[in-house]
């Protein structure tokens, strides 16, 4: 008997899988069916679809005779009522959750206008909530992307007011110059094509910073590191820049230097450090003193630094003091230079994974450079 009864059951389960089985599939096609419509009615579908199955599995055992139709009434009556109870409970959250989306779709819209996002007051689903965070999360990021695309416009601006400026400036002198010659009235010509030959040099190294610094922004420095110790570095600039620290009566002290290795490329990293010297012994009075130093910096860094004795830069004007453009002095340009020489400096550094930054200290400023160590072989 015992065994009766469980394999009684046992077909009782399988027609009712069998019965529930088939309503789900087509419960299955359904949401496929309303799969873009919104939550609430994909909710509606799923609570359907259960009484559907739990009504189908009756019909089956009931079909099987192992019900009998009169239980089976009961039973549906039963199911029916259940059935309109959960679809009712079902639209309740669906349409909460499609209220809150669209209120999250609103917030969205802001995107496309001020790039900003506010996040609906109205808590929704942690799924709700997560999305409406990551949107917040890419707000920030679009704001901060469009700050730095104003400030690289009002950098382009100010170096087509700079190019406009000093490169007219030497054109004109050029043109002068050479109509004084050609009409003959040149007091001393060979005057005259010496100073247009200084005039075309500036042109060139003009021509040729803006050319740097636009492979710079593009991304397409070349470079081609070498192992060398910032004692034999240092010791190469300084030599280039010694006659013009003596045509200026500035000192010029190098006596701080430690030898560290580190991986560069030569001829950039020799233009950092000529930049910023030139730069220093220009602003420096006579009689002033510019120190170069390299000294094992934080971790595994190295500094190398340029002090000056300028009197120092403005506070306001510090973080401005490496953008293409900036004059802190009332001029466009730095006297006798192309204005670019800090913006190069720091795109070189920052393609060496340096960073270049300017400090005031005691009558002048302070630039620094810090660079990674070279790896121990």
């Amino acid at each position: 008997m015992a065994g009766t009864g469980e394999q009684d059951l046992l077909l009782t389960a399988l027609h009712a899988l069998g019965g529930a089985l088939a309503a789900g599939l087509l419960g299955a096609a359904a949401l496929r069916a309303v799969r873009h419509r919104s939550a609430a009615v994909s909710l509606a579908v799923v609570a359907a679809a259960s009484a559907a199955t739990v009504l189908a599995g009756m019909l089956a055992v009931a079909r099987a005779t192992f019900l009998s139709w009169h239980d089976l009434a009961v039973v549906t009556t039963v199911v029916a009522v259940a059935a309109v109870v959960s679809f009712a409970l079902a639209l309740l959250p669906g349409r909460w959750m499609a209220a809150r989306g669209s209120a999250l779709a609103l917030a969205a819209r802001s995107f496309g206008e001020d790039g900003s996002f506010d996040a609906p007051d109205q808590a929704g689903t942690a799924e709700l909530t997560a999305l409406s965070r990551e949107l917040a999360v890419s707000s920030d990021r679009l704001s901060a992307s469009r700050a730095r695309e104003r400030a690289l416009e009002s950098s382009r601006r100010e170096l087509v007011a700079w190019i406009s400026h000093d490169l007219r400036t030497p054109l004109a002198g050029i043109r002068a110059m050479a109509e004084a010659l050609e009409d003959g009235v040149a007091a001393d010509s060979g005057r005259y094509l010496a100073q247009i030959r200084t005039e075309a040099e500036r042109l060139d190294t003009m021509v040729g910073d803006l050319f740097e610094l636009s492979r710079i922004h593009a991304g397409a420095l070349a470079l081609t590191p070498t192992r060398i110790s910032t004692y034999d570095l240092v010791g190469e600039v300084l030599a280039g820049v010694e006659a013009l620290a003596r045509q200026r009566g500035v000192r010029l002290v190098g006596d701080r230097v430690t030898p560290v290795p580190i991986e560069v490329d030569g001829r950039g990293m020799t233009r950092v450090l000529s930049n910023l010297l030139s730069n220093a012994l220009q602003r420096t009075p006579a009689d002033g003193t510019v120190a170069i130093a390299a000294e094992p910096g934080e971790g595994d860094t190295v500094v190398l630094s340029v002090t000056d004795s300028c009197g120092g830069i403005r506070e306001q004007d510090l973080p401005r003091v490496f953008d293409t453009g900036w004059h802190g002095t009332g001029a466009l340009t730095p006297p006798g230079g192309t204005g670019l020489g800090l913006a190069i400096v720091r795109g070189i550094v920052e393609a060496h994974a340096g960073l270049a930054s300017v400090r005031n200290v005691a009558d002048g400023c302070c630039f620094e450079v810090t660079l990674p160590r070279a790896a121990t072989p």
